[in-house]
């Protein structure tokens, strides 16, 4: 591959150079620098002969790569609960959204419906959404739920589909990915574990809600997630991560 997209930036990049680190069993260390060169018949990257690379290059390059992969300083919103180079974590609180069904349990539905409090993570490995009991903004303790929405699997992991979201991870595209959830219809209930603790089931749960019967969200229909709080969510210790 010779080009790829910067996640946090949304920018192309074109692959230009390659850093060899050695290290032998004393645990010393060595890096050679290679110019990268189009093979004449394939047209793929190919590492060219490499140069000692001294200490000054080396730190500045090291530099330079923190410095681009480092988000970009920004206003941080009240609603965002953590971001780092690799994710962005936030919540909504308890809210009446639309939702689309395209299923043939259901049919072809819509309704406003309510919603509990929710928490999202866009990451390098995922798309994620949890459920709250709580309606205040979640504190480091707080449990998450398991989702209560079909297109999830497991560990609150969405199945994007043809959803359309951002191709940035950053807190200027947490509206985008908001958008790309709900605006996205709901079209099967993944293999997995348990969304909704209700007495005849998923799919029962989701025609009474889209027949109005729920005034607000029932909190009692939600399932724990065994271990699962908003501090270790942050930190990556849930999902992929852990």
């Amino acid at each position: 591959m010779n080009d790829v997209s910067i996640g946090q930036t949304g920018r192309d990049a074109t692959l230009s150079s390659a850093l060899l680190l050695y290290s032998g069993e004393n645990g010393a260390y060595y890096a050679t620098a290679h110019p990268i060169a189009a093979d004449r018949v394939s047209g793929r990257p190919v590492i060219g002969a490499g140069r000692p690379l001294d200490r000054r290059t080396l730190v500045s390059t090291l530099l330079q790569l923190d410095k681009s992969a480092a988000p970009n300083c920004e206003f941080l919103p009240a609603n965002l609960l953590g971001v780092s180079s690799a994710a962005v974590t936030w919540w909504c609180p308890p809210a009446h959204r639309r939702v689309f069904f395209d299923c043939k349990e259901l049919g072809k539905r819509s309704r406003v419906v309510p919603h509990p409090g929710l928490v999202f993570q866009a990451s390098v490995s995922g798309f994620r959404v949890y459920a709250l009991k709580e309606s205040a903004r979640p504190s480091p303790d707080t449990p998450l739920f398991e989702p209560p929405y079909f297109n999830t699997w497991d560990q609150g992991q969405i199945c994007i589909g043809s959803a359309q979201v951002p191709r940035r991870i950053e807190v200027d595209a947490i509206g985008g990915w908001e958008e790309g959830f709900f605006n996205s219809a709901f079209t099967h209930p993944n293999h997995g574990g348990k969304r909704v603790a209700y007495q005849d089931g998923f799919f029962a749960f989701w025609r009474d809600m889209l027949d109005g019967k729920f005034e607000s969200f029932p909190l009692d229909v939600l399932v724990p997630m065994k271990g699962a709080t908003a501090s270790r969510l942050v930190a990556g210790s849930i999902g992929d991560a852990a």
